[in-house]
């Protein structure tokens, strides 16, 4: 995120949510309504159903704030329960077999949520306010996912992130997964960042200096080759909480994390 050709999940009419509500409710006598089968879900009845999703709340220092016992937190521990099952049986075999297990980690909403950027934005998205925001290095994290990260790297795999943030971006990526405990192979050798005007070589195909073309599917996966044919791990899985996050092979399996808030093709 933002990562590139990001779509609001709600669109920018979400500036009017916590106006009455439109068509929320049954129609009554005298009352004449469309019923179509082509009208869209009610913006305002959508962000009642995402505050409720993640238990959202305003701290003290008004941050809004998803609950630890929201449906949103129980789905990813189901997730995170999965994923360490999985890792702890798939780094004893690749260790057995003399492979060089990995996991790769997308940043935002995967390891950092962005819920209140989300809420304060009305769902809607501008460069400006998105860079800001990162910059502060304060989100919280994604309930489990850096712990996920530590035990990982505790089994013996490799810990790799690919990120939409920009190259200019990674001071502060850094200093907010220490804040959060992802305190895991943060140097520039692990932790992949989109650097347009400086595009690696195993990109080739779609960026090059000062021109970048990539798809964020062609660069999360061209990443992803370049740790497996390059660097001569095996990614035993990755993460992500958008399906461009985790298509195009080279993981031998994905995990996507729920996130209702936006899409990213």
């Amino acid at each position: 995120m933002h990562k590139p050709l990001r779509f609001a999940a709600i669109a920018a009419a979400c500036a009017v949510a916590g106006a009455g509500l439109y068509g929320a409710g049954a129609a009554t006598a005298g009352q004449t309504t469309a019923n179509s089968t082509h009208e869209p879900y009610n913006i305002g009845l959508l962000v009642k159903d995402i505050d409720t999703y993640y238990g959202t709340t305003a701290d003290a220092d008004g941050v809004y704030q998803a609950s630890p016992t929201s449906p949103y937190a129980k789905d990813l521990a189901r997730v995170d329960a999965a994923a360490r099952t999985y890792i702890d049986a798939a780094a004893r075999k690749a260790h057995h077999q003399g492979e060089k297990p990995a996991v790769v980690f997308d940043i935002d909403d995967t390891l950092l949520l962005s819920l209140d950027y989300e809420k304060r934005y009305n769902y809607t998205y501008s460069s400006a306010s998105w860079a800001a925001y990162v910059n502060k290095a304060d989100r919280p994290e994604v309930f489990g996912s850096p712990e996920l990260v530590r035990y990982a790297a505790k089994k013996g795999v490799e810990v790799f992130y690919n990120s939409g943030l920009s190259e200019a971006q990674r001071t502060a990526a850094v200093a907010n997964l220490k804040k959060v405990g992802a305190d895991v192979n943060l140097d520039a050798g692990h932790m992949f960042l989109k650097d347009a005007a400086n595009p690696p070589s195993y990109l080739a195909s779609c960026a090059t200096a000062g021109s970048w073309t990539c798809t964020t599917v062609q660069y999360k996966s061209g990443t992803r080759k370049h740790i497996e044919k390059d660097l001569g791990y095996d990614i035993i899985a990755t993460f992500g909480d958008q399906y461009s996050d985790l298509d195009g092979g080279y993981a031998d399996r994905t995990y996507k994390l729920p996130n209702p808030t936006y899409f990213v093709s």
